[in-house]
């Protein structure tokens, strides 16, 4: 069996992660208004459905690391293209909100299994000085999905099923592609790598901070992914197709987040998070002031596609940094806070749609976003104040998060050629 090249890996990685994370995942908000109007379910009832993929997320999230350890990279990929396969069939033939719930459930365990068992096999694969590079190609997939998914909605808007039957069988595809492509081992770790120290009490303050911010940060943004296009539908009167042109918007903006995330690293991420906790929220209040202009809703896709995907690739290095050695559990807590966050937001915002409409709903996720973006000084730094200037003159970037996660026996970082 011949495996694929850095390139070749990375290029893997992007496509399976645009299904499990793009189809599986993400563009159930693009057909939320069909869905609604042919299965008559009410906003709540949708943002309850629209929590139970973020609740298997955290679920699955938790056991891949050591279903990647025990059963393998492969078999753990191939596991999550067969819930993604099986959720997406279960969504095209859904009947009513309990087949429909039991289908998006299953598809957030495919997202939570999936870039665990990637980076298992990237660490056979790749060399360890271009694991940066190659993670941020995977982690575009998420908004090559999310681009994918625009044409069926547009082609497709009064056939939802068929456009989710379809994402069904590029799911199997993706199976066979794991099968022949991802190697079977797991983690890959050099002889002289010293085990992890324990976590500090400072360690562990931190990462609270950042799961605080991460959790707040998914809340808000729970109420674009599920909503946004039915508030243009319903709130706006534009056709179910013209809401395709929202997630080609996020998807386009949500390729730079990589660059924004990396520039962060570089100078001040407490100042980043602000001004994207800033971006994200004024893309619900522009969204909600305007929602019948599609030029104006689009451009709110754009800002909050660029904001989302920033900060989630900020949280993805800071909770890399922050536990050196632990790549399990690093950039893992961070995610997992996010979709709890968005498990939480979900039914909150479906109750306050039906309470009080969609302007005033989104109005109040829009500041509490705000007040979030306020409290961005607490952001946790990684970079010790105490430290020595020679040492705060550090390499950084998402590569160089992934270069000191070893340290050898004399508690010295393994260098990325090692």
């Amino acid at each position: 069996m011949k495996f694929p090249s850095s390139t070749g890996f990375a290029l893997l990685g992007a496509a399976l992660i645009a299904i499990s994370y793009g189809l599986a995942r993400f563009a159930f908000g693009l057909f939320v208004p069909p869905i609604r109007a042919e299965l008559e379910l009410a906003p709540d009832v949708i943002g309850i459905i629209g929590a139970l993929p973020l609740i298997s997320f955290v679920f699955a999230t938790l056991v891949a690391p050591l279903s990647a350890d025990r059963l393998g990279a492969r078999n753990t990929a191939l596991l999550s293209g067969v819930f993604g396969t099986v959720g997406l069939a279960l969504i095209s033939q859904a009947v009513g909100a309990v087949s429909l719930g039991v289908g998006v459930f299953a598809c957030g365990i495919c997202t939570g299994l999936m870039m665990p068992a990637l980076t298992a096999a990237m660490q056979a694969l790749v060399k360890r000085s271009l694991h940066g590079r190659v993670s941020s190609v995977m982690n575009a997939g998420t908004s090559i999905g999310v681009i994918i998914s625009v044409p069926t909605i547009l082609f497709l808007a009064g056939a939802w099923r068929y456009a989710y039957a379809s994402f069904a069988v590029l799911a199997v595809a993706g199976v066979i592609a794991t099968w022949f492509f991802i190697p079977s081992v797991s983690r890959v770790v050099p002889s002289n790598a010293a085990p992890p120290p324990p976590i500090s009490a400072l360690q562990w303050s931190r990462l609270l901070r950042l799961s605080m911010f991460a959790f707040l940060m998914g809340f808000v943004s729970a109420a674009y992914w599920i909503f946004a296009p039915d508030l243009v539908v319903n709130l706006g009167s534009l056709a179910s197709d013209a809401t395709g042109w929202l997630w080609l918007a996020v998807g386009i903006a949500g390729l730079g987040g990589a660059v924004v995330a990396d520039l962060a690293d570089r100078n001040n991420p407490p100042i980043t998070q602000a001004l994207m906790l800033m971006m994200l929220s004024a893309s619900l209040a522009l969204l909600a002031a305007s929602p019948g202009n599609l030029a104006i809703a689009a451009f709110s896709a754009l800002v909050f596609g660029l904001a989302y995907m920033s900060l989630t690739g900020l949280y993805l290095m800071t909770g890399i940094r922050f536990l050196p050695g632990r790549l399990s559990m690093g950039p893992v807590l961070p995610f997992m806070a996010v979709s709890l966050g968005q498990a939480t937001g979900s039914p909150t915002v479906g109750w306050l749609v039906k309470e009080f409409g969609y302007s005033d709903a989104f109005a109040m996720f829009s500041a509490i976003g705000i007040l979030v973006a306020m409290l961005s000084p607490l952001y946790p730094r990684y970079i010790e104040e105490e430290a020595p200037e020679a040492e705060m003159e550090e390499e950084t970037g998402l590569q160089a998060a992934y270069n000191y996660q070893l340290l050898d026996e004399e508690g010295e970082p393994i260098g990325p050629a090692s």
